[in-house]
């Protein structure tokens, strides 16, 4: 009865189950059984919620990515010097992917569709504008700095470091396998973490 009489908490353990059901599954192996069974509700209470089980899977999906924008909005990069706030960001977005492999999952299984219930998402794309509008702030202060070089763009930025991090854990099993080698290991993310700081440094510094 606590779930009914509070709607937001509801609403999260829906979601918090149905996050580690479609990350572990996908869109298509995903089960509604399974996510009321893990919530702890029945199905007729998620269909309320959430529509469908396609308009859950989209919740989940802004819900990942509002995690991620929310977490970077706790590194008042606006507050930092422009080459100490790249870097930051750049190690931030390492740190995350590394220890929120659930993100990885989706956004590949959504890739796999072709972001076609992303699209749909409003939410989304408003929490990429602001910090898309940060990081284009960020290269102009580096540039009248004299720190940065002129001509770069924020997406293309953003989207290098997202690269850089998201292709090593997706891969992380295969490339391991390939190199003989334990990517996962500590001392193999830190070597990472830094040739990836040095690598994007290097390419937008003056």
């Amino acid at each position: 009865m606590t779930h009914r009489r509070d709607p937001n908490r509801t609403r999260e353990a829906i979601l918090a189950a149905a996050q580690d059901e479609f990350a572990r599954k996908g869109l298509s192996g995903g089960r509604v059984n399974e996510i009321a069974r893990r919530s702890r509700l029945n199905k007729r209470m998620i269909y309320h919620y959430f529509g469908s089980k396609q308009g859950l899977y989209l919740a989940v999906l802004e819900r990942v990515y509002e995690n991620l924008r929310g977490s970077e909005r706790t590194l008042e990069l606006a507050d930092l010097d422009p080459e100490t706030a790249i870097k930051r960001l750049i190690e931030f977005n390492f740190d995350y992917c590394r220890h929120h492999p659930e993100l990885i999952s989706l956004i590949n299984n959504e890739n796999l569709h072709r972001a076609r219930h992303l699209r749909q998402s409003k939410k989304v794309r408003q929490l990429h504008s602001p910090f898309v509008r940060l990081i284009g702030d960020i290269l102009k202060r580096g540039v009248a700095q004299g720190v940065f070089r002129r001509g770069l763009d924020p997406v293309n930025l953003y989207v290098s470091i997202a690269a850089m991090s998201f292709f090593y854990f997706s891969n992380n099993w295969t490339l391991s396998s390939i190199f003989g080698l334990s990517l996962s290991s500590d001392a193999a993310c830190r070597r990472q973490r830094r040739h990836n700081v040095d690598v994007i440094l290097s390419a937008i510094r003056l």
